[in-house]
């Protein structure tokens, strides 16, 4: 039974919000080289990929602030030292995003949901200037009516200003929507806007299991949310799961396909 079959029963959720890092892509190479290059200008050692991936989903300010830490509580760091290193941060990370990637299964899973009319929206601790240039690169941004950065609203992720701010721009109650994402800050924002929530457990979540969080639904594969995604999810690792046959095989079936066409002319030109 699929995702939607199992929450929305007989029906499909008017409206579909995602998280973006760690759910849609994974963009934590290009964020940990643009940590690494700040720590550097500032005399620092480099934090590295494996740290970078336990301190995002909270927002850059934060992200910054735990890398100057070296570690999730941050509470010590000088206020005015992490202003001076978030302004390095974003113009290193504003240079390239040629290692973020986007998920398996994310296009195929948009796409389904654009074809049946189903209401998208993304809504990111990412901040606004960087959301939608990186959507376009991952040649995902068309499928979402609705953007919210980290900094589009007063308040971002735990807080559920955006999700009520979304459903009441598409006109759609919490009980007909549906949040996505990977971290502790998903799952707490789609449970305060009254939303259920569906986390992957691929993603960034300081090093916890999601499941710890009691979302709605845990999945691996965001396709697994279509009716049928069994059968999608098989066609499409097939090729990378079975072997193809030899040459010589291939030659073999070939073979008994021409003797049967050359003996069914055969019989053919006996009966005329």
């Amino acid at each position: 039974m699929s995702g939607f079959e199992q929450l929305f029963p007989g029906r499909l959720p008017r409206l579909v919000m995602f998280d973006l890092d760690g759910t849609l892509i994974d963009s934590v190479p290009d964020l940990a080289v643009a940590v690494d290059n700040m720590l550097l200008k500032m005399g620092r050692q480099p934090a590295g990929l494996e740290s970078v991936r336990e301190w995002v989903g909270n927002g850059a300010p934060v992200l910054v602030r735990r890398a100057l830490a070296g570690g999730i509580d941050h509470s010590t760091v000088d206020d005015g030292e992490a202003e001076g290193a978030l302004a390095i941060f974003m113009e290193a990370y504003s240079e390239s995003h040629e290692l973020t990637v986007v998920y398996p299964g994310v296009r195929d899973t948009l796409k389904w949901l654009h074809k049946q009319g189903v209401e998208m929206a993304l809504i990111t601790n990412k901040p606004e200037r960087f959301v939608a240039p990186l959507l376009d690169q991952m040649k995902i941004g068309r499928y979402f009516k609705w953007i919210i950065g980290g900094d589009t609203l007063a308040q971002k992720k735990p807080d559920p200003a955006a999700l009520f701010f979304v459903m009441k721009m598409a006109n759609i109650p919490a009980s007909q929507s549906l949040f996505v994402g990977d971290s502790r800050s998903d799952v707490l924002a789609a449970k305060a806007a009254g939303v259920k929530c569906v986390a992957l457990s691929y993603g960034y979540n300081h090093g916890r299991p999601i499941a710890e969080e009691s979302p709605a639904l845990v999945i691996d594969d965001l396709r697994k949310l279509i009716p049928g995604c069994l059968d999608l999810a098989a066609e499409i690792t097939l090729p990378d799961a079975v072997q193809p046959p030899s040459g010589n095989a291939i030659v073999v079936v070939t073979r008994k396909l021409w003797m049967k066409v050359i003996k069914a002319l055969a019989r053919w030109r006996w009966r005329a």
